[in-house]
């Protein structure tokens, strides 16, 4: 057999360079890149600390619209984070009930905003105005917010829910009837006389009180949980032994859930899937019936 020649190995010897070099550059090519975080997360990975506490991550302040300025609705107050750096925020206007204003459910202002969410809590035209006007005005609220609003810079006008208590959550699945936009509704204790809700395509989470004889369950927050479609993403609440009031006082159990329905839905967070799917089971609760089927 024949030695190699000099030049036969100064051959093979570019070869295997050529070789080496080809996987050195393989290795050192960057991967590809991962798949783009969620531009609309807010604020650090949530654990149900996060959403137990009365303070969110989210420094907060708020401004007085008065009714004189508005139109549409009975002005109102916005909580909103003092945060620029975080890019714009989901926003939500909250109705109060029959009789009510804004007070009755003003705990929710602070707390929820706290979360990453701009929130304006309304007064209503006349405090005996109807479920639907209540709707109504807050698709005005939510339009002067994105519109006209001293904060109108730090909302994301593509991402808005409502919330509303009583007749006024009853006014919340008025709005999400007329307005299919809208990406997340909390209504709390809803009365209607509308009992059937089967064109709502909004993601919502009804809350009721097991104990609540203004607006029993059975013929209102249940009845109209059964009525919405089982294509849209529903969830069903009930507060064991609650009452019709138990919205406006300051309670756990319905600030937690709220703020991870608006984070999911909202924000698109799936990271607070976890604390929706599977149905929970706090003591608190005496009933929880959801689709489970986010995605």
């Amino acid at each position: 057999m024949s030695t190699p020649t000099r030049r036969n190995r100064g051959t093979v010897r570019n070869a295997l360079i050529a070789v080496f070099a080809m996987i050195l550059a393989f290795v050192a090519a960057p991967t590809a890149p991962a798949l783009a975080a969620n531009p609309y997360e807010r604020g650090p990975a949530p654990t149900k600390a996060s959403i137990e506490a009365t303070t969110g991550y989210f420094a907060t302040a708020k401004v007085t619209v008065a009714k004189s300025s508005v139109s549409g609705f009975g002005g109102g107050t916005i909580y909103y984070p003092t945060s620029t750096t975080s890019g714009t925020f989901g926003a939500i206007a909250l109705v109060p009930g029959f009789t009510n204003v804004q007070s009755a459910v003003a705990w929710l202002g602070p707390r929820v905003a706290s979360q990453g969410f701009v929130v304006f809590i309304i007064d209503t035209n006349s405090v005996y105005d109807s479920p639907d006007s209540r709707g109504t005005q807050l698709l005005a609220a939510l339009d002067y917010l994105t519109n006209t609003s001293t904060v109108k810079s730090r909302v994301d006008a593509t991402r808005l829910g409502v919330m509303g208590y009583s007749m006024g959550g009853g006014g919340a699945l008025s709005a999400t009837k007329t307005r299919t936009s809208i990406k997340a509704s909390v209504p709390m204790a809803p009365y209607h006389s509308t009992k059937t809700w089967t064109t709502v395509k909004t993601p919502t989470l009804i809350v009721t009180g097991q104990s609540d004889t203004t607006a029993p369950p059975a013929s209102h927050g249940l009845a109209f949980y059964n009525s919405l479609s089982t294509s849209i993403d529903k969830a069903y609440m009930e507060l064991k032994g609650a009452g019709h009031s138990a919205p406006t006082s300051a309670n756990t159990t319905i600030a937690k859930y709220s703020i991870s329905w608006f984070k999911r839905f909202i924000d698109d967070d799936t990271r607070y899937d976890q604390f929706l799917c599977p149905n929970p089971t706090d003591t608190t609760i005496s009933s929880y019936k959801s689709t489970c089927n986010y995605s």
